[in-house]
């Protein structure tokens, strides 16, 4: 099938012409009909295979010229990031149709965004927590959408978003379709359908947490952290075919402590981004990095769900991620539209950090085996742990259900009798007492 099968008009075949694109991708095949004929959808496919122009496609398929001020089209995302990534998404299929899109987010100043959505608009792409505040400030009205997207929502919902999406849920018009596209279905998303979605159809291209096809996963068991960071140097010195990395680590302190690493051995090449950096200079690295111009980029999970990369050839795990779907969203930032990429995982051997469990649960999840690699024979092994490791041997090693007050001596020294406190009117009560009882037995023998 290509998409002249489909039911699009002149515009949108125009704009697929322009970005050379000719046949779907399955998910947006089977989304297509069912959209256009009004009904909630929940879409699950694997990252990579184009849920962004399955829902957009019939959203501007039947999106008519208007001049109202306010949005018919709402699509919340979870980071700023995958705003302009979808606006610029909108933007290339739109170029041949008079469509206003807006896009807002946390990070920049309020008033500047309220004046650009005071021209009007007929899409809006937001974060959950600035487009509430923008409704509560009347900066923006949500009771003309007729069209709800969610896209990767079980993020938002890890970032703490439940109670933005229901205040957003409040603030619009009962009659409206409701669309929602993920790579994974948690429990908590699927109470979020039950309760919002009305008798939605489901598509399920794949099972949730499947990786796409073109993914080969690959591991390496190594003792700590520090070889980790030894085992990636090695990597990146030694293979030409690493030439467009993605590397995530799960604090943003151990991405700027990799960035001081890699920085000395990679002057220029190395990007970081996590939520401590502006938003400028975040959208800047992620261009620098789309180009080409950075060979390496180091992230934290802020950047693993819904980028769309060109060309990443390798994406590796510094740690084993504890959720396995996190797993699934950072690899699918390779092979995407069919291509091919390598996805790396290092897992850490200490038992307690748990990393040997991630992994098979990650594997549980994709129902598949992930290769494990032997070490290379020139890698340098480093005894040094930091300071996490360090942390963990101790409590490893640290006496076990010990309590304290039940095992406890008491003080380590007898109290000077001048520091014993004396409760003198509870001894001179006692006495009388004493003096009492003494009495009344002298009267019985008598």
């Amino acid at each position: 099938m290509t998409f002249n099968d489909l039911n699009i008009n002149t515009p949108l075949r125009n704009a697929l012409d322009d970005l050379k694109l000719t046949q779907p991708t399955p998910i947006q095949i089977k989304a297509f009909p069912l959209l256009m004929s009004g009904r909630d959808l929940v879409g699950i496919a694997q990252t990579g295979t184009g849920k962004t122009f399955a829902y957009m496609l019939p959203i501007l398929r039947q999106l008519k010229y208007s001049d109202q001020k306010h949005p018919r089209v709402l699509i919340v995302v979870p980071t700023r990031e995958l705003v302009v990534q979808v606006m610029g998404e909108i933007e290339k299929l739109s170029s041949y149709m008079n469509v206003r899109t807006r896009g807002v987010y946390g990070g920049v100043n309020i008033n500047t965004q309220k004046d650009g959505l005071a021209s009007g608009m007929d899409i809006l792409v937001a974060t959950p927590g600035r487009l509430v505040d923008l409704a509560l400030s009347r900066g923006v009205k949500l009771k003309k959408i007729k069209q709800f997207v969610i896209d990767e929502v079980d993020e938002m919902l890890n970032l703490g978003f439940r109670k933005q999406l229901n205040d957003i849920l409040d603030l619009l018009p009962e009659r409206r379709q409701n669309i929602l596209f993920s790579a994974t279905i948690t429990k908590e998303v699927d109470t979020l359908i039950r309760n919002v979605f009305e008798n939605p159809h489901k598509i399920e291209i794949a099972a949730s947490g499947t990786s796409a096809d073109g993914i080969k996963q690959e591991a390496y068991l190594v003792p700590n952290y520090n070889t980790k960071i030894n085992l990636l140097k090695h990597l990146l010195s030694s293979d030409k075919k690493w030439a467009k990395v993605l590397v995530f680590d799960s604090t943003k302190k151990m991405v700027d402590l990799l960035f001081e690493t890699l920085e000395h051995e990679y002057p220029g090449q190395i990007g970081v981004i996590h939520s401590n950096k502006s938003q400028n200079y975040r959208l800047r690295t992620v261009q620098k990095f789309d180009m080409g111009e950075y060979r390496v980029l180091l992230a934290t999970d802020l950047i693993a769900r819904g980028l769309d990369f060109d060309g990443i050839t390798h994406v590796v795990n510094i740690d084993t991620p504890d959720d396995p779907e996190n797993y699934i969203h950072r690899v699918g930032r390779t092979a995407r539209a069919n291509a091919e990429g390598i996805a790396v995982t290092f897992v850490n051997q200490i038992e307690i950090t748990k990393e040997l469990y991630y992994l098979k649960s990650i594997e549980n999840l994709m129902n598949q085996k992930i290769d494990i690699l032997p070490l290379p024979k020139n890698l340098e092994i480093s005894t040094n742990l930091i300071e996490y490791e360090v942390l963990t041997y101790q409590q490893r090693n640290a006496t076990k259900d010990v309590n304290l007050i039940k095992d406890s001596k008491g003080a380590l020294h007898q109290k000077k009798q001048k520091n014993i406190k004396v409760n003198k009117a509870k001894e001179k009560r006692l006495a009388r007492k004493a003096e009492k009882f003494k009495s009344k037995k002298r009267g019985k023998k008598k």
